[in-house]
């Protein structure tokens, strides 16, 4: 079933299209519902909120550093209402989404009259986390506007005993909080499963965060010393880099000088969150030739390759940062550009080494970043390895992963090519919703109740042999299901020797796809989704063509065009006129076939026709039902365009129209004559369709 988007086409009200969360966008809107509060009570309660939302902040997130949008809540009045309503960006960092679900979740349970939605560009994602403990009814395509955060729970408002499975448009949501606040239901596997990664909060929050001490360029130490922040953009900047970006790097080639040259460097102390470390340490790239050398230096300086290196793309991306227009409307890039301001002019000055030696230095381990695959291959098969992962959030969300995989693959009601029986809900035009209000184990018990058979039906017996059959055909017959037997084997195992040589060579060419830079990865991605457009097209053409010849073959079959063998009993209207082989001349060896009009030709050829009782009389009967049947199917287009039509104008046959009916059997000259090859146009009478000859 179609979610309805809510769109209105012209005629109907169009009032625009439907709007769309952008991708890696989670937003989250906060109502509060109480019929004892009046409008401005209800104001200052989601301002208490906001409050408490920024105390929480001050609590948390002292040192926390969001990849691209932090967490805010605006009052805004919307339908003669007033409610809370924000937007985060969370770009690669999943962990911002949850630490914002961790967040409004909290807040829920200290305001009991506060009811929560949050969504992102994937719908529902905390349905997606519960996706194995779902009841059968909550679909996709209804749950939209029924799950809801209230008191620490999660809520679902179910299907009424009468209402069609559709999803609730917020209006009518937003009565039934209000009216009957007791039916929105807590189903217990649902909300464990939705919220399980929130169960390391609020110490996943710290456990997020990196530090790692650098050897970076001066200026660049004083700007993250001043917003240690500024680092998130400076990380997309370098890893969104483009060859616009590379060009700011080269003062020989962009004219400017560098805002942050790759010299006077010191060691520092960096704050990063683990994604914006990892995609820092694990981007690949070749380095202008000043960078290069940079990295040289810093190596023969003592300090490690891959530190040196990822110093020195956090340098490269604060360049890109300040210099590129791209950036230019981004608030901390102009926040940058004042502090440089600040520099050039004098009223703020680079920290000196003793100062920079008073800033605090802290080193964590990097062990979150080992994987052994031997232990990862375990993961994968269900068994748990041994030493375990450096990271073990990471671990844990692989377990899960895997816990949900094998879920799936032990239901027994799924076959090889999916699910045996499809549900009801996958139906249009559903009118039966039937388990409105029930619990997830209701609903399996009575999957279990209703299970239809799924035992296999009964082979057919094989027939006896005839009493006809020799023991000399029967060996023969057995050897020939043993020599089918083994070929089948072989042929096997050619198959499967084919299967694994194709994917090790896939398995080459992943792991080589793998080490390539992200901006060539997009466009091989790119590549591939332009070669499917084009084979899907090419699939729709052939499907249109195959489509066209069924329904031409179809209406030829109709009018008899292609039936060779008419009944016997059929009158033979017209007749053909066979050729010599060869005449006194001596030319021409082929059958030349004629109409007949003479009456006494067609004496003489029913007659040949009589005396012979050769192979040839059958060839000449196929070609005069075919002649028969093309020009019964052209009489039957009635002078308008058809399939018979198209096929003798192609061979560069042009017939006149046949006489009415009326006029054939008003004359009884024309029995047995042709009734297209002699008439002139003139003797046509007028059809209904002749001006579409004209």
């Amino acid at each position: 079933m179609d979610a309805d988007d809510g769109l209105k086409w012209f005629g109907e009200g169009f009032d625009g299209f439907p709007k769309k969360l952008p991708e890696d966008v989670v937003e989250y809107i906060i109502f509060v519902i109480d019929s004892r509060l009046s409008d401005i009570r209800t104001r200052e309660r989601l301002q208490a909120f906001q409050r408490a939302l920024q105390d929480l902040k001050k609590k948390f997130l002292k040192e926390y550093i969001w990849q691209r949008d932090e967490i805010k809540l605006d009052l805004v009045r919307e339908h003669d209402r007033w409610l809370l309503k924000g937007q985060t960006n969370y770009g690669d960092s999943v962990a911002d989404e949850w630490l914002i679900v961790y967040f409004l979740r909290k807040l829920s349970k200290e305001f009991k009259d506060a009811w929560i939605r949050i969504y992102d560009s994937d719908g529902e994602f905390l349905l997606i986390e519960a996706a194995n403990a779902l009841p059968k009814w909550l679909t996709p395509e209804v749950a939209e506007n029924r799950v809801w955060i209230n008191t620490h729970r999660l809520l679902i408002i179910p299907l009424g005993k009468e209402e069609e499975p559709n999803p609730l448009k917020l209006e009518e949501t937003l009565q039934i909080l209000r009216d009957t606040p007791g039916r929105p239901q807590q189903y217990l596997k649902v909300e464990k499963e939705a919220f399980h990664r929130l169960n390391n909060y609020p110490a996943a929050i710290s456990e997020n965060q990196h530090h790692a001490t650098l050897p970076l360029p001066r200026k660049v130490a004083h700007i993250l010393h001043t917003n240690p922040s500024y680092i998130s953009l400076a990380v997309e900047a370098f890893y969104l880099r483009d060859p616009v970006s590379m060009r700011l790097l080269q003062p020989e080639k962009s004219k400017k000088e560098l805002i942050f040259p790759p010299k006077d460097f010191v060691s520092v102390s960096v704050r990063f969150t683990k994604v914006l470390y990892a995609q820092l340490l694990g981007q690949h790239w070749e380095p202008p030739a000043l960078y290069e050398t940079a990295i040289e230096s810093l190596v023969k300086a003592g300090h490690q390759q891959e530190k040196s290196e990822v110093a020195i793309k956090l340098s490269a991306g604060m360049q890109m940062l300040a210099s590129h227009s791209v950036f230019a409307n981004q608030r901390v890039a102009r926040e940058i550009g004042l502090l440089l301001e600040d520099l050039d002019t004098g009223d703020d000055t680079l920290p000196t080494d003793a100062e920079i030696a008073a800033w605090p230095k802290r080193e964590d381990d990097e062990s979150w970043l080992d994987i052994d695959f031997d232990e990862f291959e375990k993961e994968l098969q269900g068994k748990g390895g041994e030493k375990g992962f450096g990271d073990k959030n990471a671990q844990d969300n692989l377990k899960k992963m895997v816990e949900r995989f094998n879920t799936f693959l032990a239901d027994d009601e799924a076959g090889p090519e999916g699910a045996d029986e499809k549900d009801p809900m996958d139906i249009d035009n559903d009118s039966d919703p039937g388990r409105g209000w029930d619990d997830p184990e209701d609903s399996e018990e009575d999957d279990k109740t209703n299970e239809p058979s799924t035992s296999a039906p009964k082979a057919k017996p094989e027939p006896k042999p005839t009493s006809s059959s020799t023991p000399q055909s029967k060996a023969a017959k057995v050897d020939d299901d043993e020599s089918d037997n083994d070929a089948d084997t072989s042929s096997d195992d050619d198959a499967d020797a084919d299967a694994d040589a194709e994917y090790a060579e896939y398995e080459k060419y992943f792991e080589k796809y793998m080490t390539l830079p992200a901006h060539e990865k997009a466009m091989l991605t790119e590549d591939a989704r332009e070669l499917a457009r084009a084979q899907d097209a090419e699939n729709e053409e052939d499907e249109e063509i195959k489509k066209l010849s069924e329904a031409m073959e179809a209406e030829l079959f109709g009018h008899g065009a292609l039936n060779l063998n008419p009944p016997a009993d059929l009158p033979r209207k017209k007749t053909l006129k066979s050729a010599p082989k060869a005449d006194k001349k001596g030319k021409g060896k082929a059958k030349a076939v004629s109409f007949a009009s003479p009456e006494e030709d067609d004496v003489e050829e029913i007659s040949r026709e009589d005396a012979s009782g050769s192979e040839e009389d059958e060839v000449l009967d196929e070609d005069y039902n075919l002649v028969q049947n093309m020009l019964a199917a052209f009489k039957g287009q009635a002078g308008a365009a058809g399939p018979a039509g198209n096929m003798l104008k192609a061979m560069g046959i042009n017939l006149p129209q046949d006489k009415d009916d009326e006029v054939e059997a008003s004359g009884s000259k024309s029995k047995g004559k042709g009734n297209v090859g002699e008439g002139r146009a003139s003797d046509n009478p007028m059809r209904k369709t002749d001006w579409y000859m004209k």
